[in-house]
């Protein structure tokens, strides 16, 4: 080990704190079962519905109905995960994909293309969405439910620490 790597600051360390993939299919009934099945075989967790939040009269949608499905990873599954999805991606990522708060969101325009996926004719091609967080450890102290604190600026994670991140762990190509 070296010597920087000994004396680095363990809270410094930057980390996935959780990775969301999300379909947006805009109507309820079989579409909503598809995208589940999509999701469920891309990351091996039981997937939840999003709701419509407000009616709209012109795309037929009315509140409350369900609309998409989205699962939620954390801990060790992020890593294989987020490799996965990058394939998907050929590991090239938009400047414009990380935020100032450290946060990374890109899509993926067809199922089929990450690995380990094959085409179902009963499911069609499906878009997703994904966002991955990144954290320092003490994040919980935001989370927590007795006594929640703030996390200051100087411990947030930045869009160019993101950017490293990913271009260190994943060796993604930033365009």
């Amino acid at each position: 080990m070296s010597q920087a790597a000994v004396h680095e600051n363990p809270m410094r360390v930057v980390k996935v704190g959780k990775v969301v993939v999300n379909i947006g299919l805009g109507k309820s009934g079989e579409a909503i079962e598809r995208g589940k099945q999509v999701l469920e075989q891309v990351t091996g967790q039981k997937p939840s519905q999003r709701r419509a939040k407000k009616s709209i009269r012109d795309f037929g949608i009315h509140k409350g109905e369900p609309i998409g499905v989205a699962v939620t990873v954390r801990g060790e599954a992020t890593g294989g995960l987020i490799e996965k999805l990058l394939v998907a991606r050929e590991k090239k990522l938009p400047a414009s994909s990380f935020d100032p708060k450290g946060s990374v969101s890109f899509g993926i325009k067809e199922h089929i293309e990450i690995p380990g996926i094959k085409y179902d004719p009963a499911i069609g091609i499906l878009g997703m969405n994904v966002s991955v967080l990144l954290e320092r450890p003490g994040y919980s102290v935001a989370r927590r439910a007795r006594r929640a604190g703030r996390v200051g600026k100087a411990h947030s994670v930045s869009r160019e620490e993101s950017m490293n991140f990913f271009k260190d762990r994943f060796g993604v190509t930033i365009l």
